[in-house]
């Protein structure tokens, strides 16, 4: 059976320059809203807003029974949490991912705020570290494209980081990784082959080279590692009850180096303490 190659051409690359930055750009909208007293619902219609202003139109809207332009998470909900009338409170973890389809290529997001809480600044802290771990675990699998040879380097890129944070404040062990959802490949659809793991496996995986674009997504938790799907048979919550982070970007590797897409610098503030510069795509022939 035939099967498309995972690999594009330059031409390809840079057409998902777009996409990326209008990705960018609802979720920059979007931050500053993320406050107490605001539902997740207005959260999810300035997202949509800034797409179609773009000219371009929600990837999340395309996908089978779904009919919003994020996923909202809060709290102990990790990914793929429902936009509605939940009004946001003081203290919480919420995490937002975000997409944007434009001519036909894709752009994928995803990033987590806690809401300021000065009653309750331990909870805070905890909160703000999770986020912390997991934005970095994802810079570090970002960084990592840049020297891999396989996705396998990736994973373990990412859960080396994470180790290497120490303990979770709340649960005294590691901070677990999601093992069920896993990061993937980005183009014409906005998932993709092949599937990127956030952790070590001892399968190589695909070779990394030039033409390979893929959304690096680390999901991670203050405690376990295990998950349940809400009633609303979308919304992935922790067993235990313990907070969720996700960070996310889409990133594509070329003949001059790496460059992330779904960054307006290309990544070169996150990638900098790893000692990695993102090159630009446009100037690929």
């Amino acid at each position: 059976m035939f099967r498309k190659s995972i690999y594009k051409n330059p031409a390809q690359l840079r057409a998902m320059v777009e996409p990326g930055l209008i990705t960018a750009a609802a979720l920059d909208a979007v931050r500053p809203l993320i406050r107490p007293g605001v539902t997740t619902l207005e959260l999810d219609a300035e997202a949509n807003r800034v797409i179609l202003a773009r000219g371009a139109e929600s990837n999340f809207q395309l996908v089978r029974g779904y009919r919003h332009t994020t996923c909202i998470s809060v709290n102990e909900e990790v990914v793929h949490g429902i936009p509605g009338e939940r009004i946001l409170q003081a203290g919480d973890i919420v995490s937002i991912d975000c997409g944007a389809q434009f001519q036909g290529w894709n752009g994928d997001s995803a990033i987590t705020v806690v809401v300021p809480d000065d009653t309750r600044p331990e909870l805070v802290a905890q909160r703000q570290e999770l986020s912390r771990v997991t934005e970095g675990s994802m810079w570090a699998g970002i960084a990592a494209m840049a020297s891999a040879s396989h996705l396998g380097d990736i994973g373990a890129a990412i859960q080396g980081y994470i180790e290497a944070q120490g303990p979770s404040a709340v649960s005294g062990e590691t901070y677990g990784i999601l093992r069920e959802y896993v990061g993937h490949g980005i183009g014409r659809k906005m998932h993709e082959a092949p599937s990127v793991f956030n952790y070590r496996t001892p399968d190589p995986g695909a070779e990394v080279k030039p033409g390979l674009v893929l959304a690096i997504e680390p999901m991670v938790t203050a405690g376990s590692d295990e998950t349940f799907v809400e009633d609303d048979d979308w919304t992935v919550s922790t067993v235990d009850g313990t907070d969720g982070s996700h960070w996310e970007h889409s990133v594509a590797v070329h003949s001059d180096g790496i460059w992330v897409l779904t960054a307006p610098d290309g990544g070169a503030a996150g990638l900098a303490p790893f000692g990695v510069t993102p090159v630009p795509i446009d100037r690929l022939i």
